[in-house]
């Protein structure tokens, strides 16, 4: 056994938090308290977003705003401004990190997510060849959803087994993405400059003229997802010790990683259809959670909690930094991503394993 396994298996759940006869989530008290963190941190961005810059809802003004007390400017703020964009990146930065758990967790990679596989490049080029063929007759949103629908299937027959070998689905996944991006790029460049620029912003990802329509269907993916992965969370724990393990114990991996695959492409499919192909979130949340509580297992709470934090405050500098003034949402979350990637990579190469 090697001492990062011998680790792994003294941080072993102190408790079982049991829902009926079917729903056994692992508890641990450094998870509980960085919950709370993270409540604390994502409830602080909240605020900062509704009541920073110009027209700001004053921090007076604005539990009364919150209870129904709103009038006038801060009705329009709170109503149709912020605060729908706001509820579309809390559900959005949550479905991306619950999806990135869920893929790492079957991968056992740190770099598995839906960004690697082609969800978000075939999004991506739905998006583009739908604006370049149907402007204005058909949703740039649902093409995203087909584009996604259809990566997936080619990644599915290309892997031969399904989305059963994680390492197959990776390899697919990438072919998938560069063709995905590909005709991305030559949309981009065929479109006259007004509609690229817009089909560039969404492609990017963003929150821009956000909806409550928006906010509607994420939070319902959210609500009949979030269920169905917490009826599989304790089988993911188990399945952190090998399939071997699991199957002995009778977690049945090789089902259980085909519907947590499933359940992660619904995620992501949800959150490209209100916000486009947001990158990186999905690939750093569950790391951050994980790298904070320093435990073993998929985390599934904290990295939908810290994908929530970590959209919310980059829609933040988005509305807020003067220089960058309403830049697509997406661009910051590539620069957190390319920052924790070139982390990554640092510290792996001084640990000797690069």
């Amino acid at each position: 056994m090697t001492s990062h396994q011998a680790g792994l298996r003294t941080a072993s759940p102190r408790g079982i938090l049991r829902i009926g006869t079917t729903v056994a989530l692992p508890l641990r008290r450094v998870s509980v308290l960085t919950a709370l963190a993270l409540f604390v941190l994502l409830v602080a961005a909240c605020v900062a977003t509704l009541s920073l810059g110009r027209l700001g809802i004053p921090l007076a003004d604005l539990t009364g705003a919150l209870t129904g007390g709103a009038e006038g400017k801060n009705a329009f703020v709170l109503e149709r401004l912020r605060g729908p964009r706001l509820v579309v990146a809390i559900g959005t930065g949550g479905a991306l990190g619950l999806s990135g758990a869920l893929f790492q967790s079957v991968t056992r990679n740190p770099l598995g997510s839906p960004d690697v596989i082609g969800l978000a490049s075939g999004a991506g080029a739905g998006a583009a060849i739908t604006a370049l063929l149907f402007p204005g007759t058909v949703p740039v949103a649902l093409g995203a959803l087909i584009g996604a629908a259809l990566a997936m299937v080619l990644v599915y027959l290309s892997t031969g087994t399904g989305f059963r070998n994680p390492a197959r689905l990776v390899i697919a996944g990438i072919g998938v993405a560069a063709i995905g991006t590909a005709v991305t790029q030559y949309v981009v460049y065929a479109m006259e400059r007004d509609r690229a620029s817009v089909l560039t912003a969404y492609v990017n990802g963003s929150l821009s003229a956000r909806s409550w329509g928006d906010a509607t269907t994420i939070w319902l993916v959210l609500l009949v997802v979030a269920p169905l992965t917490a009826l599989i969370a304790r089988r993911l724990d188990i399945g952190e010790m090998g399939d071997d393990i699991a199957g002995a114990l009778g977690s049945e991996p090789r089902t259980t990683k085909t519907i947590a695959v499933l359940l992660a492409i619904v995620l992501s499919a949800g959150a490209v259809a209100v916000a486009g192909p947001i990158a990186f979130i999905s690939l750093t949340a569950p790391q951050i959670a994980k790298r904070i509580t320093r435990v073993s297992g998929p985390h599934l709470l904290l990295a939908a909690m810290t994908g929530s934090l970590l959209l919310v405050l980059a829609d933040l500098c988005s509305q807020q930094l003067p220089l960058f003034d309403n830049l697509p949402v997406g661009i910051y979350t590539m620069a957190i991503g390319g920052a924790y990637l070139g982390w990554l990579l640092v510290r792996e190469w001084r640990r000797g394993v690069l």
